[in-house]
């Protein structure tokens, strides 16, 4: 134990010493708040805008007066003209949408990715089915029905169920991704510098020599590289608390919502010191296998997107979590953290995460023992 941690102190004092190793890792952390402070904003500007950027519609036939009054009270900006010339101005942009008529058939066209377009086929919606709803009344009193009976033959009731709103599931997963992104990116730099960068400056070959077992250098190097990680994991979980407070207590899309609570964050605290071993000791293995610094920043440059783009593509196409991807390794993290924000976290697929990361970290350093009690770590061949 006294060598492992001889060993951890040699380590982290070459860490704090080394300016990249500490731009790496209190540098990268100050992105993920300007990240949840932007896309607040993004989608704040996109939820709040204005009538005035969508409401202009196409009609290419004649409007009623009760038509022109429901549409001046949805505050459209409305034209009638021929198909062909709606056609031309939907294409320069002239108009958001039109809406054309045969016999009692309206048809919406709208373009589907165009946000302004979208916007414009939802009021256009609003309009015709306020006119629906007076062509029915209307018909009932024609009909001598009473109306008030007609529309109590259905009642409907709103019961929200408090959850998490849109904006604030997406913003605080991403935020979460990126935090795994950051310890990542901290882990790379002094396990390469641990290993390939000892073995290019023949440090390594000397450590070798002293009485320390390769177990006992392994696990320090190994713990140095682990809590560079954890700080910057932590760093980046403060900062992006604060900037997701300041997003609350600022846009109107976090209004009535509750973003995070404490199990909320003493999950993600554990989240991050597992991920930050096992992430630590996979930068260490692979930086071993390599000749050269450079070498090793090569081949430790795709971990980066492995831990962010699995997390990302299974959030994003709302993928939920079950045994099997609680035991794979960089998706199960972020799939847990989703499910603590969604407020359904499964006991048992949080074990099978712990389990996983075990084996994978248990595997890691007995091949990294192996290696170091070869020559050819220290020969480079």
């Amino acid at each position: 134990m006294n060598k492992t941690l001889l060993i951890l102190k040699k380590e982290l004092r070459e860490v704090f010493r080394d300016k990249k190793s500490l731009a790496m890792m209190l540098i990268i952390p100050i992105f993920i708040p300007l990240m949840v402070i932007g896309m607040s904003a993004l989608f704040n500007s996109e939820a709040n805008k204005d009538v005035t950027t969508y409401n202009k519609i196409g009609f290419d036939y004649e409007l009623s007066d009760i038509e022109i009054e429901i549409i001046n009270s949805l505050e459209i900006d409305y034209s009638i003209n021929n198909i062909a010339t709606l056609e031309k101005q939907f294409n320069k942009k002239e108009i958001n949408s039109y809406i054309t008529k045969e016999n009692n058939n309206y048809i919406i066209n709208y373009d589907s990715s165009n946000v302004e377009s979208s916007g414009s086929s939802s009021l256009a919606i609003t309009y015709l089915e306020t006119y629906k709803s007076y062509l029915e009344n209307n018909y009932l009193l024609n009909n001598n029905i009473d109306v008030s009976e007609f529309n109590n033959l259905l009642t409907i009731e709103e019961n929200t169920i408090e959850q998490q709103n849109y904006f604030a599931n997406y913003i605080v997963n991403f935020a979460f991704l990126f935090i795994l992104m950051a310890i990542t990116i901290s882990a790379t730099y002094p396990a390469t510098d641990a290993t390939a960068g000892e073995k290019e400056r023949g440090t390594l070959e000397t450590l070798l020599t002293f009485p320390i077992k390769s177990k006992d250098i392994i696990i320090g190097k190994l713990l140095s590289v682990t809590l560079s990680s954890i700080i910057t994991g932590i760093l980046s979980l403060i900062l992006a608390i604060l900037a997701i407070i300041y997003a609350q207590n600022t846009y109107d899309i976090y209004n009535n919502t509750t973003l995070l609570n404490t199990s909320i964050i003493i999950y993600a605290i554990v989240i991050i010191i597992t991920y930050s071993i096992m992430i630590s000791g996979l930068c260490i293995a692979i930086a071993s296998m390599s000749k050269s610094f450079k070498e090793a920043q090569s081949a430790l440059t795709p971990l980066t997107f492995i831990a962010l783009f699995p997390g990302m593509i299974a959030f994003m196409i709302d993928i939920s979590n079950n045994a099997i991807l609680s035991l794979i390794p960089f998706i199960n993290f972020s799939m847990i953290f989703t499910d603590v924000i969604n407020n359904n976290l499964n006991i048992f697929n949080l074990i099978l995460m712990f389990i996983s990361t075990i084996i994978i970290i248990t595997i890691v350093i007995a091949y990294i023992i192996k290696q170091y009690k070869s020559e050819k770590i220290l020969f480079n061949e």
